[in-house]
């Protein structure tokens, strides 16, 4: 009887334990292979993705009837019924579609969705869609996203990115850059250096999806803005290589690659993937200091029977050059003409390449002519792991180490009453000078009516160490899907600045200009301001979600609790005597004294998120979702008391809404939403101009403010291979609260605008494709006085490429052709943020002008 049970006991375990495998290849109507296919199992969270060939296969313990379901950009989804009761072939034929509703999320989500299944208000680009855009900066890329503003002006890296409703601070404060689920930076606030110095754009990205709002505040370094995650390319089965050369405007060179494919034998579950690339140009603006880099990124993915382990890594070594506002002509805010009588693009000059002077630790070299410098690299672990078929483990580990530097020329010179641009006599008055002879630095004497512009380098050293680790686990009952995790961070960085004063003509790319008994080699003031500051940070978060799937009802609940604490080191400082010119500013050197105030912070907070979406049919959904999180303040904003205690440190509080309509069907999809935002006691930092010397100082406000608006997207295909898409924004917003500045109450978020949109029109048939983009930003304020308007102004793009077949079927030469603000178009990004609500129209408007037209040619293999 006993050997009965075993038997019985076995052949239930067996069937228990038994697989049914089901793979197939899914086409387009003209019988081609669709590569990087999403199919799923629907009730489960079984899913996965056709290779290049669009083959497909997997594997489930589930029988009887299920129903499956392919879904892909640009072709409407497909579900059949079959039966688990034995292996299955199925294929799949799509047929093509305008719609992108249907494609499938990954972001701030721990399913795979639908955006019509999705709560939320996400946008989403495929590697054909960033093939179309000018990836050298982050803000050429964003511009298209509904609800963000970007600003180029600072040329490839540090774009300022605001979005919607929230106050000025950019640089990613509350969107922060994701890579493969991980962000670049897991700490904002260390320094103010930007997440896109650490990492730039290539052609081994999948995919591109910015999630707004909602459950974005719940999961891995929970932001409460939204997340812009990169999803980078994977190996398969079938070899896919990419070789990019382009050639562009100032001298631009870049070549680009991507290998991926199957490591070992035909069996092999190991596979491949390889990008990166080498540029050199003169920068978007010619200031006579070119620059040049590269980067690598891969990964390697090993398919095990129940999940994948994938390490990825990356490493950089490139350099650009940063732009920031210079003198304008006034009133017009037009492009000045300098000395020589020709444009200024630039006051940035090669001339001050070579600056070096004592200090009391050695000869000082100025390393400006490196620009922003990034070094390093990480490397990076996931885990996914499927116990079962509702039990599933996805763990994430990362290092980096980075060595940065962000060395810049500001856009002044900071002495206190000075004016932007000054003739000789003015120099010499703001300065209290009686004479002074002026000569170029080859002994020329300057022309009587040649003007001045005295102006400061910022060397800023930063390196950076950080270990990352985000772990969730998700059980799917059916009906629910439950995901609780944590995520942990310990981030490490050197914040070392330097300020040198010199004095140029007014000319593009100026030369340097001596005064006699004032300056040496064109400088001004050696050592005009020196700080050295040392942060660590560490957080821990907990956090637990559950995403409830019913026939028309779809609900995301989620908490999270975090608790963040951080050590500041800043180094005292004093004036010392290090030379005998017998020129005061000369012979004495702001520098560290070798002293540290020390302090350490800690805050905790909780963010909860409800979200709900109701399928009025298969067409249209309604949705809403709410959000209480939370910020962290950037810990370079604690200042220290004269007994050198620390100030408070406590989290800024983000109450968010939104409501809306998502529509597709056939040529068609779009959507229409509301929302409001409020944020609460936010440390608002601003560098501006010392009074009492020409360094800089930190500004510390804390602010509260409120905004709400109304924003739509849409993408029609009104004939054969034509399209019109677009987005547009309107929002009102005020400051509520100013603890040092009660008087901007009720005035409108610094460089926000009220209104925002992107038309585009593309073409996409046969070999030929175009695409033509027009973004707008509206009018929008400088200062927070409100008293410096800055008009709004449109940029329009243009892509155009054609494809040739030269061999195979599957190899093609694309030739293409890009240009960035085709019309040549004028704008200005912002005033000067050094002086503040001091800023004036006067004879001189300092202020940032977009860049200039740039254009690319390119040609791109595919074999």
């Amino acid at each position: 009887m006993k050997n009965y049970i075993k038997i019985f006991l076995l052949l239930i375990g067996t069937c228990s334990y038994s697989q049914s495998v089901i793979k197939g290849t899914i086409y387009d109507e003209n019988n081609n292979p669709l590569p990087l296919v999403n199919i799923a199992i629907l009730g489960s969270n079984v899913t996965t993705s056709t290779d290049m060939d669009g083959n497909y296969i997997m594997k489930s313990s589930l029988t009887g009837e299920q129903k499956i379901k392919a879904v892909y950009i640009g072709f409407f989804p497909q579900t059949k019924t079959v039966n688990f009761s034995a292996n299955v072939t199925l294929d799949f034929i799509l047929k093509e579609s305008i719609e992108t509703l249907d494609e499938v999320v990954l972001t701030a989500t721990s399913t795979k969705r639908s955006q019509k299944e999705t709560p939320l208000s996400i946008t989403s680009l495929s590697a054909k869609d960033l093939t179309k855009l000018n990836t050298s900066s982050q803000a050429n890329i964003l511009r298209s996203i509904p609800g963000i503003t970007t600003e180029n002006g600072g040329g490839e890296v540090a774009s300022n990115v605001f979005v919607r409703g929230l106050p000025s601070g950019g640089q990613f404060q509350f969107n922060p850059l994701q890579i493969d689920g991980m962000p670049v930076l897991a700490t904002f606030g260390l320094n103010s250096s930007a997440h896109d110095v650490y990492f730039r754009t290539d052609i081994g990205i999948k995919s591109l999806e910015f999630v707004r709002g909602g459950s974005s505040v719940l999961y891995g370094v929970g932001s409460v803005a939204g997340i812009i995650n990169y999803t980078s390319v994977t190996g398969s089965e079938t070899p896919k290589n990419i070789l990019k050369l382009e050639l562009g405007t100032n001298s631009r060179y870049k070549a680009d690659f991507l290998t991926s494919g199957q490591l070992g034998g035909k069996d092999s579950k190991m596979f491949y993937a390889l990008t990166g690339f080498y540029r050199y140009d003169e920068g978007p603006i010619k200031t006579g200091l070119p620059t040049e880099g590269y980067q690598l990124r891969g990964n390697i993915k090993k398919v095990t029977e129940k999940g994948s382990i994938t390490f990825s890594g990356q490493y950089i070594d490139d350099q650009v050059q940063f732009f920031l506002p210079y003198p304008l002509e006034g009133g017009t805010r037009n492009r000045p003409t300098g000395n020589n009588g020709e444009e200024i693009l630039t006051l940035q000059t090669a001339s001050a390449a070579n600056f070096s002077y004592k200090t009391p630790n050695g000869i000082y070299t100025s390393p400006i002519r490196d620009g922003v410098s990034t070094k390093g690299g990480y490397f990076m672990t996931n885990f996914v792991h499927n116990f079962n078929d509702d039990l599933k483990i996805d763990a994430k580990i990362r290092k980096s180490q980075y060595e940065h530097q962000f060395n810049l020329f500001l856009d002044g010179s900071g002495v206190s009453g000075a004016k932007a641009v000054e003739t000789q006599q003015e120099y010499l008055a703001a300065r209290g000078l009686a004479a002074g002879s002026f000569t170029q630095l080859n002994g020329t004497a300057l022309p009587a009516n040649a003007r001045l512009f005295e102006n400061r380098i910022l060397d800023r050293n930063r390196p950076l160490s950080e270990l990352v680790a985000d772990i969730k686990l998700s059980y799917d009952t059916g009906n629910h899907t439950l995901t609780g995790g944590t995520f942990m961070s310990r981030s490490e960085a050197g914040d070392f600045n330097v300020t040198t004063s010199y004095l140029s003509e007014y000319s593009n790319r100026p030369g340097l200009v001596n005064v006699s008994g004032y300056t040496v080699n064109g400088i001004t003031n050696r050592g005009a301001g020196y700080t050295n500051r040392n942060i660590a940070s560490n957080k821990l978060a907990f956090f637990l979600a559950d995403e409830i799937k019913l026939d028309r009802w779809n609900f995301d609940i989620g908490v999270r609790y975090e608790r963040a604490s951080g050590d500041i080191e800043n180094e005292k400082t004093a004036s010392f005597l290090v030379d005998n010119t017998g020129i005061a500013k000369l012979d004495n050197v702001v520098w560290g004294t070798g002293s540290f105030q020390t302090g350490h912070v800690t805050a905790d907070d909780f963010a909860v998120a409800l979200a709900a979406l109701y399928k009025v049919n298969d067409n249209a959904s309604v949705y809403g979702n709410f959000s209480r999180g939370y910020f962290f303040p950037e810990l370079r904003s604690v200042k220290f008391d004269a007994l050198d205690n620390p100030s408070s440190y406590s989290s800024e509080k983000i109450v968010q809404g939104e409501a809306g309509l998502k529509y597709g069907k056939g040529t068609f999809s779009g959507t229409l939403a509301g929302f409001f935002l409020n944020l609460s006691d936010r440390r608002s930092i601003e560098f501006i101009n010392d009074p009492n010397s020409v360094g800089l100082i930190e500004k510390v406000d804390k602010q509260s403010t409120k905004s709400y608006g109304l924003e739509s997207t849409w993408n029609w295909r009104f004939t054969e291979g034509f399209a019109f898409n677009g987005t547009f924004t309107y929002q009102k917003h005020e400051v509520t609260k100013s603890e040092k500045t009660p008087a901007i109450v009720g005035n409108k978020l610094v460089r926000q605008p009220n209104m925002m949109t992107k038309l585009g029109l593309s073409y996409d048939k046969s070999n030929f494709d175009a695409n033509v983009d027009y973004s707008y930003s509206g009018d929008k304020y400088a200062n927070e006085a409100n008293t410096i308007k800055l008009e709004g102004f449109g940029i329009v793009d243009l892509n155009l490429g054609y494809t040739f077949n030269i061999g195979k079927a599957d190899e093609t030469l694309r030739l293409g052709l890009q240009s960035f603000n085709l019309l040549n178009s004028d704008g200005i990004t912002e005033g000067s943020p050094r002086v503040g609500n001091n800023q004036t129209e006067e004879e001189f408007f300092v202020g940032r002008p977009i860049i200039p037209r740039t254009a690319l040619v390119n040609l791109t293999f595919n074999f």
